[in-house]
């Protein structure tokens, strides 16, 4: 998909999509998390691109909501929708889904909906889902162990894009190489020409390794799945609860994740903890080891009886000989047992293994002094081996490890990305649940509502009256005030826009009409001054050319001046309508007398009111066809004239 020919998306966002590692395949499944990747795009941003992009994969030029209402009544709708979604990329996705006239895009949502309403929105589900979150690229990942080399200029720009994690040098030869050795504890060179080359330090000559990046640096892909532990492991735990079935071995993923350090380094290795402690705790053990030795020998000193001729006396002082000559005449074994007990001490402290065991023995030296002291030159060769062995065991564990997890990071991603999109299903499944939906039926003219229920309104769900209405044509829509007229309208709206949005809708059954558009008129408030009069009535005009393809809903339109003219307006915009061969429900307190003065016989079905109830009204909801309904002043006076008996309610009651 060529990303320009999204519809909102310019050259610089379209630049800053690019730098995703697969933009293409972000918008196809409509990953509005992987979008919002792309440097300064919003997640609200996101959401509308990912929508722009399928509607340019089904040729879908939009503007199915034509009036604020419309609009309005959708932002309503997806609400509900997004209220049943755990987590932030369900919430986002759903945004993607929209009303469309466009029949492979609505067709591909069914089949969505469809699936999803046959998934057991399981509680337990819902709690696994609660710690899945889409993967993160590692962020300012950073080598210093390591660097590339090269001597060629091409070469060294295509290493830098490769490999941002780690320095890449331009050297000129050999010695060069031998440079960077002294200050890296690997140097991969580049360029062939270094193939037996001799240089002191761990430098491989890796022609290829721009084309192997994950064994040059394993911490790329460790830092990843160190990064996303969390969120990998929450989806793990959704694909169990939920008996999904995962592309993966879990079992083997959730091993190499435990070996995994929250910081990317590599646990669980007996060996690596034992190079890391000794390397770490050598300095200390050291000092141990020496006071072991010292109080060995001081106690050896204060119980040795030392007796000293003044012939041998003289001669030692002869000599220049100190207590160090004397030490070893005279105590030679009791030091050598010192010694050996430090060096024991130190062995075992450090748990050191074969060749480390004879550098060990070497900190301390057979000549006898006193306080004994270890030989720092051995001390800092042993140091030097130690972080050498563990730095050679951890980029072997690592370089394991990585391999391990490269085979896994597709198959993880896939795991993590069902995880998310079950919660985009399971939403659905619980709003098709919550709202007794159904997926309806497109097609014909008008439409038709069976046991419909509002989930707009402010009652419980389970207190909402369903309506049967259904419609072919234009109809008028009459009945008391507080009677219904207006949630049954919106009613109508939600099954229509949920309908070609694809989703189920809230009633036993429903058929909405194949059209393009749908224009949904509220009541006004108030009468209009002459400008903003002119202006709705230009706005009928327009409506009213090519209105076939609209579904036209208007509540109380009368009431944009006075009712006299209201109604000769409403009856002129019905005719033209009805001539178009458009749908529409027209709610009108004025129906009998636009029914009049129209040139056409005009449907006019009601809202019947039983009558009053302590004060309430008593109302059938589902609208009555080809039925006027009584107005509540008519009920008023009719229970009045029923009650009193007075002559006076009797001849109102006539009027009407």
């Amino acid at each position: 998909m060529e990303l320009e020919a999204i519809p909102g998306v310019g050259a610089k966002t379209a630049e800053a999509l690019r730098s995703l590692e697969d933009p293409e395949g972000a918008l196809e499944r409509g990953d509005v998390a992987a979008v919002a990747g792309a440097p300064g795009v919003t997640e609200g941003r996101a959401a509308r691109i990912v929508q722009g992009a399928i509607q340019a994969r089904h040729d879908d030029d939009g503007g199915f909501l034509a009036t604020d209402r419309a609009s309005e009544v959708y932002e309503a709708v997806l609400e509900r929708l997004q209220e049943r979604a755990v987590t932030e990329y369900a919430t986002q996705r759903l945004r993607t889904f929209y009303p469309s006239a466009v029949d492979s895009r609505i067709e591909e949502v069914n089949a969505f909906a469809e699936g999803a309403m046959a998934r057991d929105p399981d509680p337990e589900v819902q709690e696994a889902l609660e710690g899945v979150e889409p993967l993160s690229p590692p962020r300012n990942l950073s080598v210093r162990d390591r660097c590339l080399a090269t001597t060629d200029a091409e070469r060294y720009s295509e290493a830098k894009e490769a490999f941002p994690e780690l320095s890449v040098e331009i050297v000129e030869d050999t010695r060069g190489l031998a440079e960077l050795a002294r200050g890296y504890s690997t140097v991969v060179a580049l360029d062939e020409a270094f193939a037996g080359v001799e240089v002191e330090g761990d430098v491989r000559v890796e022609p290829d390794a721009i084309e192997r990046p994950e064994e040059v640096v394993p911490e790329r892909v460790l830092a990843f799945f160190a990064t996303n532990r969390e969120q990998i492991r929450a989806a793990v735990a959704v694909h169990q609860t939920a008996g999904m079935d995962a592309g993966v071995d879990l079992e083997e993923l959730d091993d190499a994740l435990a070996d995994l350090d929250a910081d990317g380094s590599v646990v669980g290795d007996e060996e690596l903890d034992r190079l890391s402690t000794a390397a770490d705790d050598l300095d200390a053990a050291v000092s141990t080891a020496e006071s072991v030795a010292n109080d060995r020998l001081r106690e050896a000193i204060q119980e040795q009886d030392v007796t000293i001729e003044g012939a041998d006396l003289l001669s030692l002082v002869e000599r220049g000989a100190g207590a160090d000559s004397l030490l070893s005449r005279e105590l030679a074994d009791e030091y050598a047992a010192a010694v050996d007990a430090a060096r024991d001490h130190l062995v075992d402290a450090l748990d050191l293994q074969d060749g480390e065991v004879d550098a060990a023995r070497r900190t301390f030296g057979d000549e006898p002094t006193f306080p004994v002291e270890h030989e720092e030159q051995a001390v800092s060769r042993l140091r030097e081996d130690l972080a050498a062995a563990r730095d050679r065991r951890a980029a072997e564990r690592k370089r394991d490890l990585a391999a391990t997890l490269a085979d896994l990071r597709e198959p993880t991603r896939e795991l993590v990305n069902d995880a998310l999109d079950l919660d985009v299903e399971l939403a659905v499944a619980r709003f098709a649940e919550d709202f007794d939906c159904v997926l309806a039926e497109r097609g014909g003219a008008g439409f038709d509502v069976e046991g419909g229920r509002s989930p707009l309104l402010d009652v419980d769900f389970a207190d909402v009256e369903p309506v049967d209405y259904g419609v072919d044509g234009v109809a008028l829509l009459s009945g008391v005030n507080s009677g219904g007229k207006t949630s049954t309208l919106d009613l109508v709206a939600v099954v229509v826009v949920l309908a070609h949005m694809g989703l189920p809708v809230p009633a036993e059954s429903a058929r909405v009409p194949d059209v393009e558009e749908l224009h949904y008129y509220a009541k006004s408030q108030g009468t209009l001054d002459a400008g903003a009069f002119e202006a709705t009535l230009q706005d009928f005009a327009s409506l009213t050319a090519g209105a076939n393809d609209r579904l036209v809903l208007v509540d109380e339109l009368e009431s944009i001046t006075e009712p006299g003219a209201s109604a000769k307006i409403i009856a002129g915009i019905l005719e033209a309508l009805h001539e178009a061969g458009a749908s529409g429900v027209f709610v009108s307190h004025l129906a009998g007398e636009i029914r009049d003065q129209c040139g056409y016989d005009v449907a006019v079905d009601g809202i019947r009111a039983e009558g009053l109830e302590d004060g309430e009204l008593v109302v059938e909801r589902s609208p009555v066809k080809d039925h006027l309904a009584r107005s509540t002043p008519e009920l008023i006076v009719e229970k009045l004239a029923d009650s009193s008996g007075t002559e006076f309610y009797g001849r109102l009651l006539e009027k009407f």
